[in-house]
């Protein structure tokens, strides 16, 4: 018992609020990697854009993914603000959550050539999924003390590799081997009957994302607002938040070196989002076997799991930044592997290069930001945060689309990732995390 208790405690899983709010990870990674990165993409360009003449199914994709976090990027700091002053982040989580995962619900639906439907779905789900990590990682400097902050975030993104990871599993078994579950198989079937497992696994997503969303709801305690005179509705807490959105860039720029680290990070991450999204659809449009393109990101999964942990245990030992900074190295190696694309052995071994560092540095981003903002206003600053977040989330995909638009290769829309990474690097050099730190803590009594 002692030896299992001292791993929970090196994971910062000791306590039950923690385990809580870790699941979380595990129950949305489900969506992440089941709808955005393996089954919709491919999904979408077979079967829902089936037929269709004109633009590619990647552009399409591309334009409703931007669409989405745009929506998500605007609404984000107010919802941040409400949440802060309303103490309503597990609510507001809860709402988004249920958005998303009904959204995948309705996947179910969806037929050959219906694109618009299966475009709308697809952008209801990322705003699900967006909004409510919102909320998710403004709980963290709640849940976790500072010691915590860097394992448990590196923790529970190894748990949505896993979780992420065991549910694609699944839905692969049951697109590839149909007859192990008494579903249509063999020649000849209709439409609906061939596209059944993958629309099953949409509907799979929905349940997983939901039923382990639960242990967060019932575990981890809504932080309340630092004093009852600042504390109002949320309706109320909705129209002050419509007026503080420049009060909230001025109360960032109070903390400088976090300031420095969100514009560094709405570069870098700009590259790993796109990365994320768009490498499904990628390999399609370059007629890469699907079921191999669906088993090398399912391999990423369970490839990143110990490798998210083993990036917390480093960062105890050289610092998040330098673990970042390692991170975003890799990835401009990851950028030259997909412009030289050729076959399913080049994506398998993209792919593995992906899962060495995709969770530990996006896991040590968020907890780096965390550790230089006060925890009293974390729901407005992760407000901010999701903007940046998501707004990097829209120029790859925007790239994509616009060089697609104008008849450009599709290879040619990769290599000015490389600059992402290149910028965002340098810029996140000149961040001084123990100043970041000194300030926010400073502050902590007069927020």
């Amino acid at each position: 018992m002692s030896g299992g208790r001292s791993m929970l405690q090196r994971l910062a899983l000791q306590r039950p609020e923690l385990r809580a709010w870790a699941m979380y990870d595990w129950a949305n990674s489900a969506m992440m990697t089941v709808i955005v990165t393996a089954v919709f993409p491919i999904f979408f360009a077979k079967v829902a854009y089936a037929g269709e003449g004109g633009r590619s199914a990647t552009e399409v994709h591309a334009w409703a993914t931007t669409a989405a976090l745009v929506i998500i990027a605007l609404v984000a700091p107010l919802l941040g603000v409400v949440a802060d002053r309303a103490a309503c982040k597990k609510a507001l989580l809860l709402g988004f959550a249920t958005l998303g995962s009904l959204a995948c619900a309705g996947m179910f639906f969806i037929g050959p050539g219906d694109w618009q439907l299966a475009a709308g779905l697809f952008l209801l789900a990322n705003v699900g999924a967006s909004g409510s990590f919102v909320f998710y990682d403004a709980l963290l400097p709640h849940v976790a003390k500072s010691d915590e902050v860097d394992q448990l975030s590196t923790s529970s993104f190894a748990l949505g590799y896993l979780g992420g990871g065991l549910l694609l599993a699944f839905s692969l078994a049951m697109i590839l081997n149909p007859s192990w579950f008494g579903l249509p198989s063999g020649e000849g079937l209709s439409a609906a009957d061939s596209s059944l497992p993958t629309r099953i696994s949409f509907v799979a997503v929905a349940v997983w994302w939901m039923l382990f969303s639960i242990p967060l709801l019932k575990r981890v305690s809504e932080p309340q607002v630092l004093a009852v005179s600042e504390r109002l509705s949320p309706g109320r807490s909705f129209v002050a938040a419509l007026g503080s959105w420049r009060q909230t860039i001025r109360d960032l720029l109070r903390y400088k070196q976090a300031a420095l680290f969100l514009l560094a990070f709405l570069i870098y991450n700009d590259g790993i989002l796109t990365i994320i999204r768009m490498a499904g659809i990628y390999g399609k449009e370059l007629q890469l076997e699907s079921g191999q393109m669906m088993l090398a990101i399912l391999l990423v999964q369970f490839v990143g799991v110990p490798c998210t942990v083993l990036f917390g245990f480093i960062a105890s030992k050289v610092g998040a930044k330098r673990s970042v900074m390692a991170g975003l190295m890799i990835y401009g190696v990851v950028v030259l592997m997909a412009y030289r694309l050729e076959d399913a052995q080049d994506f398998f071994a993209m792919a593995i290069a992906i899962a060495l560092v995709q969770g530990g540095t996006q896991a040590l981003s968020r907890s780096l930001f965390s550790s230089m903002i006060p925890a009293a206003k974390s729901g407005e600053f992760f407000g901010l945060f999701a903007v940046f977040d998501r707004f990097a989330g829209i120029f790859g995909p925007l790239l994509f689309a616009q060089v697609l638009a104008f008849g450009g290769e599709l290879r040619s829309a990769v290599l000015p990732l490389l600059g992402f990474f290149a910028v965002g690097a340098m810029l996140l050099a000149l961040v001084d995390v123990d100043r970041g730190r000194r300030e926010a803590l400073a502050d902590e009594s007069a927020v």
